[in-house]
């Protein structure tokens, strides 16, 4: 055989091999582009951990369920937004709580892996999340024989949960705030105040002009610059990181979030109260716990304290979180499991009832 024939094979074999390195790659990137993602198991005799679909209000959607004893109490997470997920952030944050806890993490209809371009506008409403949570706290608790879920909500999903914990305290053991919002219009003049303060603290004079000719400012941007988001970050993309590794979400799913928080803001409807938190809801009967960062200027942590003083409820607590901003759960995991603890011990007894 000449030397030409064999450089021929040679380069016949190996573009054949190229070319099947090149489909395989190809179709792993298909995989992570369509497939719905997975979440991983847990090493325990009688563990859960499920990614799956549910029905709720007639819409299919996603919740994550992970606990190391399918005995143990219900913690149901309402994401913020309205319409940015946290699914992806558990992976980060809850191993902890997994000890104890069944950790349920729900994208709601129009978010994340729940966002399906095919929902009609008029179906986003709060008074169909307020139905839809119902149904799954239903569904939880017969699946897994309880009576009641310790609710947790996070910035806009405090918002919903107080208003679902008034409207069905059989179904809450207690209530936990975090980035609990209140009034819209008190919340953003403290963060022109903070803002102010930390321009004038830094010699920023770029956003100093701004306030001072009382121009329109992305408060979003800035509060991530002077840490009233993320304590310990100065930008999104610290939790954008994090999404990109989370192995419930697949590629399809984080190009969803972005679609998902435009079309849920656009169109959620607010068919429930008409003012603010603060002023519209001024009891529950059920415990009450805000777990407040220290730094969070994002539902500022002042305003949520006040908002406590002034509730009326069987037993209410602040718990402060001082290395925390708006993300208390995912900057002091092991705090947050072990006041979360603090709360299922207290209110034993409710849960039973």
């Amino acid at each position: 055989m000449t030397i030409m024939r064999i450089a021929k094979r040679i380069t016949i074999v190996t573009s054949i091999a190229i070319g099947t390195i090149i489909l395989v790659f190809a179709g792993v990137a298909l995989w992570l582009q369509f497939d719905h993602g997975f979440t991983p198991a847990i090493k325990a005799r009688d563990s859960v951990a499920s990614l799956e679909q549910v029905e709720l209000g007639q819409f299919k959607q996603w919740i994550l369920i992970r606990g190391e004893h399918r005995s143990s109490p219900i913690l149901l997470f309402l994401h913020g937004g309205p319409g940015m997920p946290m699914m992806y952030l558990e992976y980060a944050f809850g191993h902890e709580l997994e000890k104890d806890f069944i950790v349920v993490c729900w994208d709601r209809l129009g978010a994340g892996k729940s966002y399906n371009p095919q929902i009609p506008p008029d179906a986003m409403s709060v008074k169909r999340e307020i139905a839809d949570t119902r149904q799954l706290i239903e569904l939880l608790c017969s699946r897994f024989g309880q009576k009641k879920v310790y609710l947790v909500g996070h910035s806009y999903g405090s918002y919903l949960g107080m208003l679902v914990a008034s409207r069905y305290p059989d179904l809450v053991a207690a209530y936990v705030g975090v980035g609990q919002v209140t009034d819209p219009k008190a919340e953003y003049l403290a963060q022109d105040r903070f803002l102010q303060e930390q321009a004038a603290a830094t010699g920023n004079r770029e956003l100093l002009t701004q306030l001072d000719n009382h121009k329109p400012i992305d408060h979003e941007t800035w509060l991530w610059e002077f840490h009233g988001e993320l304590y310990h970050a100065t930008s999104w993309s610290y939790l954008l990181m994090l999404g990109l590794q989370a192995p419930e979400y697949k590629l399809s799913d984080a190009l969803a979030v972005p679609r998902g928080v435009s079309f849920t803001r656009k169109f959620l409807k607010y068919d429930v109260i008409h003012g603010p938190l603060a002023g519209e809801v001024k009891s529950l009967n059920v415990p009450v716990y805000f777990f407040l960062g220290r730094h969070d200027y994002t539902a500022p942590s002042s305003l949520a304290a006040s908002y406590m003083d002034s509730l009326t409820a069987p037993y209410k607590e602040v718990v402060w979180f001082n290395n925390s901003a708006h993300f208390p759960f995912l900057e002091e995991p092991a705090k947050f499991a072990s006041e979360m603890m603090h709360v299922c011990n207290q209110t034993a007894d409710s849960i039973r009832e």
